[in-house]
């Protein structure tokens, strides 16, 4: 096989990614600039690489997506629950104020704590929530609510 012997000059810190590249691969520095330069002249290169980027660009999309489902029904569920939590409550006699704050102080601990268990599952409560509504469905599929005004407030018996 016939070689062109070629003299190039490339920026200082080019030569030293390819040095790097070089041994890291363990091939020769030309071997490296000829897999590179074939890969540039390619006629389809250009079109492997929009493909892995449209590729790509899918993938974030679709993760994308389930973060804003995610946030609409973490949204959804503390605009609920601060609704059903001031339509329920009821004032607090002053000389029971100290009481209610233990109380609340207890409440807050044990919420704390089963947080803490939850994420230790490695579980999300979005998905659960997903489950809870459509067994068996695929979670990617299940928007949220739209009006939460239609969403039942009243505690459950």
């Amino acid at each position: 096989m016939s070689r062109s012997r070629l003299n190039i000059f490339i920026e200082p810190e080019h030569a030293k990614r390819l040095d790097q590249l070089a041994v890291h691969k363990g091939v020769s520095k030309s071997a490296v600039i000829a897999a590179a330069l074939a890969s540039f002249l390619s006629p389809d290169g250009g079109d492997q690489r929009e493909a892995a980027t449209a590729k790509r660009l899918d993938r974030l999309s679709r993760q994308f997506d389930r973060l804003e489902r995610d946030q609409n029904v973490l949204i959804e569920t503390m605009a609920l629950y601060i609704r059903y939590f001031l339509t329920v409550s009821i004032p607090v006699p002053e000389g029971q104020q100290d009481a209610a704050r233990a109380q609340g102080r207890a409440r807050y601990a044990q919420f704390i704590e089963q947080l803490a268990r939850h994420l230790q599952r490695g579980r999300s409560l979005v998905r659960e929530v997903h489950e809870d509504l459509a067994p068996g469905a695929s979670t990617d599929s299940i928007a949220p609510v739209a009006d939460p005004e239609e969403a039942d407030l009243e505690p459950k018996a």
